[in-house]
């Protein structure tokens, strides 16, 4: 299957089933999901949830936030992952926050990727997000997903060759819907160690399924332990 059809076949059912997708990050402004994005690195969107509202109880605003030490903000955060080090991001972002850009999240990716704690994964979130840029933000679970479905290709070794192969064949309407389907479909049907090909709707033009699923299950014994599913093989597994 050529990739323009898999491209179509992948908005055809998300446009039709899911239509309106969302972040599972809770906040209310600009200022409150740009801190949640930064505390979602290698952490779950649960576990963010979880200690947002202490820490925006205690800073509200980017203000209260650049008067903070990190040691100040490290209590409210310290169940995430890496919180020593996002403390410190943080506290300079509401530093940089009101010296430079007013107390106001910048729309720009340039500008945002200036911020502490701020990579292009994470500007292209808020982009994308709040201000409906099409940026196609890429995490583990795009780049997981994007391959194993065969929307891209496998010379796609980073995020960015990732994300500049996906924007190209997507819609720019789209890109910031595409970026919410490929990290649901991961967190919840194409997981990491356990795909759940069995129930994915996507079996049917998936270059993983077919490649390494049915494959497997055709040929049990040539290259594959006795007993195992071939359900839980990773990508990695095929190269």
């Amino acid at each position: 299957m050529r990739k323009p059809e898999r491209f179509r076949h992948f908005l055809d059912y998300f446009t039709t089933h899911f239509p309106e997708p969302e972040t599972e990050l809770v906040y209310s402004n600009p200022y409150e999901l740009i801190v949640a994005v930064v505390l979602s690195a290698q952490c779950t969107d649960k576990r963010v949830n979880q200690v947002m509202p202490a820490l925006l109880e205690q800073f509200p605003t980017p203000e209260h936030l650049a008067a903070a030490t990190p040691e100040e903000v490290f209590p409210f955060i310290r169940s995430v992952s890496y919180p020593n080090n996002k403390a410190k991001h943080l506290a300079g972002l509401g530093r940089l926050l009101v010296s430079e850009f007013g107390g106001e999240v910048p729309s720009t990716i340039e500008e945002l990727q200036r911020l502490p704690g701020v990579g292009r994964k994470t500007a292209n979130v808020v982009v994308s997000v709040i201000y409906n840029q099409p940026a196609m933000a890429v995490d583990t679970h795009v780049f997981r997903v994007s391959h194993r479905l065969g929307l891209v290709s496998r010379t796609a070794t980073t995020p960015l060759a990732v994300e500049k192969e996906l924007v190209r064949y997507i819609p720019e309407a789209l890109i910031p819907k595409a970026h919410h389907w490929l990290i649901l479909h991961g967190r919840y049907i194409c997981v990491a160690r356990n795909p759940k090909c069995g129930i994915c709707p996507l079996k049917s033009w998936c270059k993983y399924y077919a490649d390494v699923v049915v494959k497997a299950a055709s040929t049990p014994k040539k290259g594959l332990l006795k007993g195992i599913d071939p359900a839980t093989l990773s990508p990695e597994s095929t190269t």
